[in-house]
């Protein structure tokens, strides 16, 4: 029992002479606040944890969803106690609890309910519950817990997310159960310590143990160590999360934020949590294979596996090139505009892997003045990559045809199981349809552009074409990452969209916006229907004209020249122009125009 764990808490002062202590919740959730307020620190100088703003904070917002489990039904007998307790203090504290009680008492909630903040104990106390197990009775929780073998994880959960989050309370709970014995042998309270030198010889992780045991169902912790391990497995049951944590670096430095999604992949296979777990097994020990070869055994490319696997998915699972990958790796000059065009597959191809022919490589790359002796060059390059490739494709997983690779349908959903496993967002194509237009604009800025229209028009067709719908995509358009450096890239996806079927009273209802107003004046001008080019704002035909301008490539004299010609047909002229450029996007014009040396007003 927790109270013969944990010593000196005041819970049998605390209870003494009120009428909750017949009720069995209120005293299991006045055990777990007394003992959690004094493992964190709280002066037990009167007798009893003195709660302050901080502590009840964090200990109804992170302590107790981590370590407690309690039906929803009961979850009102933690804030309560916090209210008993604050009112055994005199002055202003106790009424700052209670304020602060009462303004974390939703986040209290919504913690305590999220799957997001399971654990191996906490959720199996939960299905022991609902089976009607007594979780004061050891005996009852073992004889049920039998029973819930292959039982169901909670919607939207994985097994390693509640194997990651019951390695984490475990150290968390070991921290503060070393620190408080720490602090009481440097320090000794009034009061006694909380823990004794007896419990501490029987070991940190014993104590620990008992802990979760009575705030969660007696017995659960030695039987899911024990016989039920299988029930909960520990780390080294998800080999797999050591490749997941290598996709996560690749995708920081991709986007530098885990909550920037990913596209969708085109084709996906799902499976059951065993199956992907073991098909992500399988590929974490190839990619291990690569990286411990023996030096040559892969060439130089042994260790670029994730990479590799991490690439390919980001295009939307379409195919890659391996020869535009090792032209990459060999630091050839590959035009952007390039990158993400679609590499054909296929149908047949020998097994043996061959350089394509040089006009596909000119393709490729975009590089014209490629020679058959560049293309002989990158021969041995693309070889060895090749032969990385293969060896991932042995799981069945990717593929490799001729010099086409990619993900197979099975193997994008065991990519997106593994980036998800580590937190990235990694919606699947239903995910994306439910999705708003402006989250949907705002994650597309950053995707390849054959992903982008393709998800771009499921969103549509999902809705039927609808003029609504159109109106609600190309008013995001203008709005996602309005006034910063991806505002011109959002724009840029009007260009992807498939404008011939859209309404025509969606594209003249757009005429008004200040951002994509003259592009929808375009597409109606050249589908010969009426449109009234009055109705455009100043700032959406500047833009219109800025994104208009050869921004990167090109001899500087040649991209001026076409400043000056566009300049000489606006009103005003060339000041005017600038001024409406950077009105409606300043840091796209100084992007374009500052090479030129063109000044910002």
């Amino acid at each position: 029992m927790a109270e013969t764990v944990l010593t000196n808490t005041g819970l049998d002062s605390f209870l003494d002479g009120t009428p909750e202590r017949r009720d069995p919740v209120f005293t299991r959730a006045a055990e777990a606040v007394l003992g959690l307020l004094a493992l964190r620190g709280a002066d037990r100088g009167s007798g009893l944890p003195e709660p302050t703003p901080g502590l009840v904070r964090h200990l109804l917002v992170e302590d107790l969803p981590t370590f407690v489990y309690a039906a929803p039904g009961e979850l009102g007998a933690y804030p309560a106690v916090l209210g008993a307790l604050a009112a055994r203090f005199d002055g202003g504290r106790g009424e700052r609890v209670v304020a602060v009680v009462a303004e974390a008492a939703p986040d209290f909630e919504r913690a305590m309910n999220d799957p997001g903040n399971l654990t191996w104990h906490r959720w199996y106390a939960s299905l022991l519950r609902a089976c009607g197990t007594d979780l004061d009775d050891p005996e009852d929780v073992r004889s049920r817990l039998a029973a819930l073998d292959g039982a169901p994880l909670p919607d939207g959960v994985r097994r390693a997310d509640l194997m990651g989050r019951t390695a984490l309370a475990d150290v968390l709970l070991s921290e503060a159960l070393t620190r408080a014995y720490v602090r009481d042998a440097e320090t000794a309270p009034a009061a006694g310590p909380l823990l004794t030198d007896h419990a501490v010889a029987t070991g940190i992780g014993q104590v620990a143990a008992a802990l979760l045991d009575r705030w969660t169902a007696a017995g659960l912790a030695e039987q899911l160590a024990g016989p039920y391990a299988r029930f909960a497995p520990g780390p080294d049951s998800f080999p797999h999360l050591v490749l997941a944590d290598a996709l996560l670096g690749e995708h920081l430095d991709y986007y530098g934020d885990a909550a920037a999604p990913v596209p969708p992949p085109a084709a996906e296979t799902p499976a059951g949590p065993g199956v992907v777990e073991a098909a992500a097994d399988a590929l974490a020990a190839a990619v291990e294979s690569l990286a411990e070869g023996e030096e040559g055994e892969f060439g130089p490319y042994g260790g670029e596996a994730a990479h590799l696997l991490y690439v390919v998915y980001q295009r939307g699972c379409s195919a890659e090139s391996v020869a535009r990958k090792a032209a990459e790796y060999e630091d050839w000059n590959v035009d952007p505009a390039v990158e993400d065009l679609p590499v054909p597959v296929p149908a047949e191809a020998p097994e043996a892997y061959t350089t394509p022919p040089l006009e596909e490589l000119v393709r490729l790359l975009g590089a014209p003045e490629l020679t058959e002796a560049d293309r002989e060059r990158l021969t041995g390059p693309a070889r060895d990559l090749a032969a990385v490739v293969d060896r991932l494709a042995a799981t069945g997983l990717l593929f490799r045809a001729g010099d086409a690779f990619g993900l197979t349908p099975r193997g994008a959903g065991v990519l997106r199981y593994l980036l998800r496993v580590r937190g990235i967002a990694a919606p699947d194509a239903a995910e994306t349809a439910d999705w708003g237009a402006p989250v949907l604009v705002g994650a597309a800025t950053g995707w390849p552009v054959s992903s982008a229209a393709r998800v771009l028009g499921d969103w549509l067709h999902a809705r039927v074409d609808t003029a609504e719908a159109w109106s609600q995509l190309l008013a995001a358009l203008g709005t996602a990452h309005a006034g910063t450096a991806d505002a011109a890239d959002a724009r840029a996806l009007f260009a992807v969209l498939d404008t011939g079927a859209a309404p025509a009273e969606a594209l003249r209802g757009a005429l008004r916006d200040p951002v994509i107003g003259e592009y929808a004046h375009e597409v109606l001008r050249a589908r010969g229907e009426r449109a009234d080019h009055l109705q455009v704002p100043t700032s959406a035909r500047a833009l219109y004209v800025l994104d208009g301008l050869p921004g990167k490539k090109g001899p500087l004299e040649s991209r001026r020249a076409a400043f000056d010609a566009a300049a000489a047909a606006w009103p005003g002229g060339s000041a005017a122009l600038v001024r409406a450029m950077a009105e409606g996007d300043r840091h796209e014009t100084a992007r374009v125009l500052g090479p030129l040396g063109i000044m910002m007003p």
